[in-house]
Order: C-alpha cells, then structure tokens, then sequence
C-alpha cells in the first residue's frame, strides 16, 4: 500500500511505516496538482499537516483512497465528517505534541515578561549606539512565579501548560465546558511526583482572575475572546494564542494592546495564514512565531511514530 506525506514526516515515522510494510512518499505535491497525484500513484492514505487540504472535492475525486492522517491535533483543514461518511478513515495525533506546544506557552512567556520579542528587534540596531537607553527601556521585567495562568480550555495541551506553570510557582486556574476536576501529575527526574487538583471554573472567572491567559481550544464559530471578553480583563495582563487562528477578534487584540488594556500579547496562530495582518507583524508588543507549537524534534517523531501505529493498524486488519 502507498502512503503519501505531503507535508513531511519524521524519519522515525518513515521507518516505521516502512517496517510495517507501506511504501512510504515524501513527495511535497502542490494542492492544485494532488487528486491527478493520488489517483496516478494508486496512493491508499495520504497524510499531512497543516498546509495541505483535504476537502469535498479530493475525497470525491479520489475514490481509492482508504485514509486520511493528520500529523497533529486540528482537523479543520480535513472535511472529517465528509470523509468518514465515505467510508474514508481519518485520524489525527492529539497526544504526540502536547509538550511542545505548552513549552512554545513558556517560550513566549518568559519572552515577553522579560521583553526579550522586542529586545531582539531592537538590539542588533540599537545595542552599539544605545546600550543604556535599550537597558533602561528593558529594566522593568516581571516574574511568573506568583502570578496567576488561566488556561481556556483544559485537554491535553491545556493540562501540559498547568503542569509547566506548577513547576514554575504560578496559580493554576481554568475552564473547560467538559471537565469539572482534573488532578494534575507532575512527574519528576528521580521518578518522584506530587499531584494537584484542580476544579474547573466559568470562563468570565479566569478573564476576571488571570493575569496571563492562554488558549487551548478547537477552531470555533465565533470568536472565544472578543471585545466584551477583552475588556473583562485585569488591566495589564497578557494573551497567548498557539491554538487555532480564527479565535481572537485580531482588530480588538490590537486595539487592547494600544490603550494598554494588555501589556504584550503572543500569537502562533492567526486567523489569516499563511499571510498575517500588517498590523499584528509590526505591532511592538506582539511577541511572534509562524505556527510552531507542534515544530519540535521529539513531537514529530512521536507524530510520526503514532501514525504509522495507526496505519497499520487501520489498514492491515
């Protein structure tokens, strides 16, 4: 059987498919040339992550195909229902990048608290003539331990975010429509762990609590943070979005961060990708990574793996 990757796969992953006896293809297709591809190559499951589609028209077109993987956790560039209504497997791998992406949280945290997004602007330009007025400019970073984190939405990815924000000394609070508790294990080098149990409370709480608000929900209909939820805010605190573009009103974020109603915010997603707006690039206190939560060694080996498992398993029955 013939496997395409079309948005890559690790090598781990190739091994394994190939052990398990799929002829695998990293062939990177362009979307407008994919169903002449998938029916020419006789390809059984094609695989991708976020950049190729895969929508009524592929499915429809390509009537020999068996699967359909996405290498990570959103499926909002698979017509799922539509495909699994064709009899079309479709899987995903929510565990394999949990990690990654929560430390991705961390990573634009302790940038931002610290100004380190706008410090490295700033210092290849200004660092040899300006060294004292970057420093001063600099000099009243904050620290996370203490504060409060509020996670919307409390999955996989939201209860790898609390157990970071634990480790660090930070308050813990969240909401999510399905769980009410959830004990949280931190698991430590020397095999030791320490539990924590946390209850889940309303979103208007942790808007009205949170000093830093990060969110890990599913694309939505509408916007899960929009006006109304920004001016809920404590004054100066902070937002991070490495979910899904499409859930933050992005003209209210910037106008939250010009009145200072938020100190800095940080993206990972945008609601237009591949091409951002202007103003989210350029705007000094957005702190910017070009959709990279999943974009670790170890995630995409672990993906890799996971979809090959599953394969296997799905089409060798």
């Amino acid at each position: 059987m013939n496997i395409l990757a079309n948005d890559g796969i690790s090598k781990a992953g190739v091994n394994a498919l190939k052990k398990y006896g799929f002829n695998i293809i990293t062939s990177n297709v362009a979307q407008e040339q994919l169903i002449d591809y998938v029916n020419k190559n006789s390809i059984d499951g094609l695989l991708v992550r976020s950049a190729t589609t895969v929508r009524k028209d592929l499915i429809d077109s390509c009537p020999n195909l068996k699967l359909i993987g996405r290498g990570g956790v959103g499926m909002d560039n698979i017509d799922v229902d539509y495909a699994r209504q064709k009899n079309i497997h479709v899987i995903n791998t929510p565990a394999s990048s949990s990690t990654s992406v929560a430390e991705l949280v961390f990573a634009h945290l302790y940038g931002g608290v610290r100004f380190l997004y706008d410090s490295n602007r700033n210092m290849p330009l200004e660092g040899e003539s300006n060294f004292k007025g970057l420093k001063k400019s600099y000099s009243k970073g904050i620290e996370l331990r203490g504060k409060t984190i509020g996670i919307i939405g409390f999955g996989r990815i939201g209860q790898e975010v609390a157990k970071i924000a634990l480790g660090v000394g930070m308050k813990v609070i969240a909401c999510d429509s399905h769980l009410d508790e959830i004990a949280i294990n931190l698991d430590f080098y020397d095999n030791s762990s320490v539990s924590f149990k946390i209850k889940t409370i309303s979103k208007d709480e942790v808007l009205k609590q949170a000093d830093f608000i990060t969110l890990h929900v599913p694309a939505q209909k509408e916007y899960v943070i929009d006006e109304k939820e920004f001016t809920a805010m404590k004054d100066g605190s902070v937002l991070i979005n490495v979910a899904r573009g499409g859930v933050i009103n992005e003209v209210a974020l910037v106008s939250a961060l010009n009145s200072k109603k938020l100190i800095f915010a940080a993206l990972d997603t945008f609601e237009n990708e591949p091409k951002p707006e202007v103003t989210l690039l350029m705007h000094p206190n957005i702190s910017l990574t070009p959709h990279i939560g999943a974009a670790t060694i170890e995630a995409q080996e672990r993906i890799g793996e996971e979809l090959a498992t599953q394969i296997n398993n799905l089409l060798k029955k």
